[in-house]
């Protein structure tokens, strides 16, 4: 059994526990709750026969009046970049997490998550800035917390990425 801790990182209100609670309790709910501090969650997959127990950390926002405490990322095989295709400026909160989690474990594999693909009407964020990213090597996948679309992908995806030698 190999054990892989995964943090989600991401700004204030953009699903990162819905997101959590949709792919470990297979639940949403439509109540905000703001996380403090960290939520931590445990859920066991198997990926190409071997299983992994992957441990969850859902860290709380960033925003204009605190900031994300590099120091829970330590130990993390990979993370989560959270976004709110429906909020353009939650992108660019993202991208400066990843640039400070980049600095704290140098090796972690991410994926780019943008949320709400069933606001899609609504976004904000352009395909072609996305495609710029994916042009760069970027995990780049389109979840839904409120319907499920691809939440399980994005955290396989990320597992998978993590357990590559």
């Amino acid at each position: 059994m190999i054990q892989k801790k995964i943090c989600l990182l991401g700004g204030f209100g953009v699903g990162k526990t819905s997101l959590v609670a949709r792919y470990v309790h297979s639940i949403f709910s439509d109540k905000y709750l703001t996380t403090v501090g960290v939520k931590i969650d445990k859920k066991s997959v198997t990926l190409d026969g071997t299983d992994v127990d992957l441990v969850i950390w859902d860290l709380y926002g960033q925003d204009d009046y605190q900031k994300v405490r590099m120091s829970y990322l330590r130990g993390a095989s990979g993370y989560l970049l959270v976004a709110d295709g429906t909020r353009r400026s939650t992108l660019d909160t993202a991208l400066a997490l990843h640039d400070s989690a980049q600095a704290t474990v140098p090796n972690a594999s991410f994926t780019l998550v943008i949320n709400k693909a069933d606001l899609a009407d609504q976004w904000e964020i352009s395909e072609g800035l996305l495609d710029g990213l994916v042009h760069r090597g970027w995990r780049v996948l389109k979840t839904s917390a409120k319907t499920g679309s691809d939440v399980e992908d994005a955290f396989v995806t990320l597992a998978r990425a993590m357990t590559q030698p």
